[in-house]
């Protein structure tokens, strides 16, 4: 059950569904709770941990108005995760060639497919839907070509690329065993574009106006704006590239893992879910902008994923549609410590003991995600019984990061 907090200046109150909430973010939740446009109260969630502006962890339901650093630059980041007919018994008994041969197929890192390779394939066809869309964007602000070199191919090149940080992709087995494929990716390069074009435009319109911001990164465009409007546009451009660049992920690493394993197929249980996002949703008999900044949507009945650290459970959960949470869950586990104190902190035999049984990365390149930089994905589960019901369980035994 939430825990009600009045803080002072706060025009509306914040409802957190734990009691481990650091100092920073707590300030950040009480600066989001005093703007005008909040409506009814702000939901923080049991990951909920310092952000860019918002926190991470938190659902901003505003009214007639959306702030763009609340979404942030990973534009529609989220979730991936299909069920094969495999069992454990069908995995060889070292995983490193299955994992060589998905990290060959999927571009981690700043890597990106080949124009050469990507001009007149598959997956030119799949950014064809897109590609209209983004011209006309684009025609409006031409100010996103000026932020990225090569905009017109680089964004067809990066679908169906993982990034870097904490995205991933994993081999998972749930409790009875079967075998999954779970991944985690956004909007790449182009969403962080579209995100830093959007932010810093809001901040200049707030100047125009001369509206006072307890933080210039909660910025807003209110509806019935040309800004509004534009950015509405390009945010859901954003949000639809990155169900496409995760479904072609998807594709990709499947089919990767064909030659070293048994044939199979994929269950129709398969998932694919934002957790950086903004919809436009009826709570409270009120039509608002939900942003979800690491959250997911957990209406009744809907299924979402939430991923623990690489070396912990994670979570298949059916929504459970809790209107205090405006039908809301955690994205996660969420960070205890930022990614430069986990490196002071840990170093790479920390790490591979850590993921010890896990076929992954274990130097010192990645120790910024080791499990410990985490909260306990147990305890922010137990904390979110009211919001969620865990559907299976996952361990991952293979981890790709960039």
């Amino acid at each position: 059950m939430p825990i009600l907090k009045t803080y002072a200046g706060a025009r509306v109150p914040v409802k957190v569904w734990t009691d481990d909430v650091a100092p920073d973010a707590i300030q950040q939740l009480k600066n989001v709770a005093a703007l005008p446009i909040i409506h009814g109260h702000v939901a923080a969630m049991p990951d909920v941990h310092y952000g860019t502006g918002a926190t991470v962890g938190s659902v901003i339901p505003t009214k007639s108005a959306i702030i763009p650093a609340a979404v942030g630059v990973d534009i529609g980041c989220g979730m991936n995760a299909v069920r094969t007919s495999l069992t454990a018994s069908d995995l060889p008994e070292s995983l490193a060639r299955l994992r060589a041969a998905i990290e060959a197929a999927v571009p981690v890192g700043f890597e990106q497919h080949e124009w050469d390779k990507v001009r007149g394939s598959a997956r030119q066809r799949i950014a064809r839907p897109l590609d209209d869309r983004l011209d006309r964007i684009v025609g409006k602000h031409p100010g996103l070509m000026k932020m990225q070199r090569k905009f017109a191919q680089t964004w067809v090149c990066q679908i169906g690329t993982l990034g870097g940080g904490n995205h991933f992709i994993e081999l998972c087995l749930d409790q009875d065993q079967r075998v999954w494929v779970m991944l985690h990716s956004g909007s790449r390069g182009t969403g962080n574009v579209i995100g830093r074009y959007f932010i810093d435009a809001a901040r200049k319109d707030m100047r125009r106006h001369q509206i006072s911001l307890p933080d210039r990164d909660l910025a807003y465009f209110s509806e019935g704006s040309t800004w509004f409007d534009d950015y509405v546009e390009a945010l859901e451009w954003g949000q639809d590239y990155a169900l496409v660049n995760r479904r072609e992920m998807m594709r990709l690493a499947v089919e990767a893992m064909r030659p070293f394993l048994p044939a199979f197929t994929l269950t129709d249980e398969a998932i694919n879910c934002h957790h950086n996002y903004v919809a436009q949703e009826t709570h409270f008999g009120e039509k608002l902008f939900i942003t979800r900044k690491g959250a997911i949507a957990a209406h009744a009945g809907q299924l979402g994923i939430i991923p623990g650290s690489m070396g912990a459970r994670s979570f298949i959960v059916r929504g459970l549609g809790n209107a205090q949470s405006f039908c809301s869950c955690s994205h996660g586990a969420g960070r205890r410590m930022s990614r430069s104190e986990a490196k002071h902190r840990f170093n790479r035999f920390d790490l591979a003991t850590q993921t010890e049984g896990v076929e992954c990365r274990k130097d010192g390149g990645v120790v910024d995600e080791i499990p410990a930089a985490y909260k306990d994905i147990d305890t922010v589960m137990a904390h979110q019984t009211d919001l969620v019901e865990v559907v299976h369980t996952l361990k991952q035994v293979l981890c790709i990061k960039g």
